[in-house]
């Protein structure tokens, strides 16, 4: 390698380190402004002031019960659920090398909705039960769709539709025992379902929180080998990759975020989906998705949040939101594909 191509790409290095900085910089600052925002706006308007003033602590007539026990909850749920779907779903199309590798298209999600239907409705349950039993199940079927996709290692497209497989026969699920429901689990089921940050509380954000500080840093510390595995498996290993065993932590930490958000604020569509796709287009190649595409995942929740709630003339859950930004871009991926004559 020649002294100009030796410095050529110490620039082109250079250029996308330098971009990647920036993008992060100006995604965790719009992450800022959003948060700060579903604090000030609602019913009642307060300055960013007085939120400052209730997040460090102090008393503020009003704004404390308003901000502090209402809306810092939400907005910190919102956060935290963004940034698991977001650093979940892009671990799983960075692994399997489809942007429809997604943990709300290949199941998962489908898993942890279904379980949540069955507790509300047919075992009675409520609450924090509600959330573990999702979370238990959730977990279940990323098992089950990973040991029915291995053979001699697991092949992204294989996963992939044996996951689509395994989502709708579960979605069949839920809703024959929507079907079933009395009128008041009906309700709560459907709520649920549909992805909300209604009625958020402190208890809803712990977990959470727990889990993300706790898998959060597995995928991160990993980002490299991830990334290795878009190379392929045989060129994977020849750098010394552990394939396999990298895989399989990355499935159990993202499948673990993605199920943990999911009993937090129900399966809020398409922030896993679409995360990804939209920090590779702003960050360009070469360079770890992880992290800026959770700082995507965050803005889409609170962004759509917030419009939910203010930008028409109804009230809509936050999935309703994103499930109406997320359905046409899942349709133009799959036309363009089939247009570039390639293969889901």
């Amino acid at each position: 390698m020649t002294a100009t191509t030796i410095e050529r790409v110490s620039r082109g290095r250079s250029r996308r380190g330098a971009r990647r900085r920036a993008v992060l910089g100006l995604l965790l600052a719009l992450v800022v402004v959003a948060f700060v925002t579903s604090l000030m706006v609602g019913r009642t308007f307060y300055p960013a002031s007085d939120v400052v003033r209730v997040v460090l602590g102090q008393d503020v007539p009003g704004a404390s019960f308003t901000v502090g026990r209402l809306r810092l909850p939400r907005a910190v749920l919102a956060l935290l659920v963004g940034l698991c779907f977001g650093l979940g779903g892009v671990t799983f199309q960075t692994m399997l090398r489809n942007p429809l590798a997604s943990p709300d298209i290949i199941g998962i999600s489908a898993g942890s909705s279904a379980a949540a239907a069955f507790a509300i409705v047919t075992l009675g349950l409520a609450g924090t039960a509600v959330s573990v039993f999702a979370i238990v199940v959730g977990l279940g079927v990323a098992l089950l769709i990973y040991l029915l996709s291995f053979r001699d290692g697991v092949a992204g497209t294989r996963l992939i539709l044996i996951g689509i497989g395994v989502a709708a026969m579960l979605e069949s699920v839920t809703a024959y025992i929507l079907s079933r429901a009395a009128a008041w689990d009906l309700q709560e089921a459907t709520r649920w379902l549909t992805g909300s940050l209604n009625s958020t509380s402190w208890d809803d954000v712990l977990p959470t929180v727990a889990a993300l500080a706790v898998l959060g840093p597995v995928l991160l510390l990993r980002g490299r080998d991830l990334d290795t595995l878009q190379l392929g498996d045989d060129a994977a290993s020849s750098v010394g990759v552990r394939v396999e065993r990298t895989r399989l932590v990355a499935i159990v930490a993202a499948v673990g975020l993605v199920a943990f958000a999911t009993a937090a604020a129900g399966p809020v569509a398409f922030v896993a989906f679409l995360s990804g796709p939209i920090a590779a287009r702003i960050v360009g190649p070469g360079t770890s998705l992880l992290l800026p595409s959770a700082l995507v995942g965050a803005l889409l929740v609170l962004v759509a949040d917030l419009a939910g709630q203010y930008a028409f003339g109804h009230r809509y859950p936050v999935g309703v939101v994103t499930g109406v930004l997320g359905a046409p871009y899942l349709v133009y991926l799959i036309v363009r594909t089939n247009r570039a004559g390639g293969s889901l």
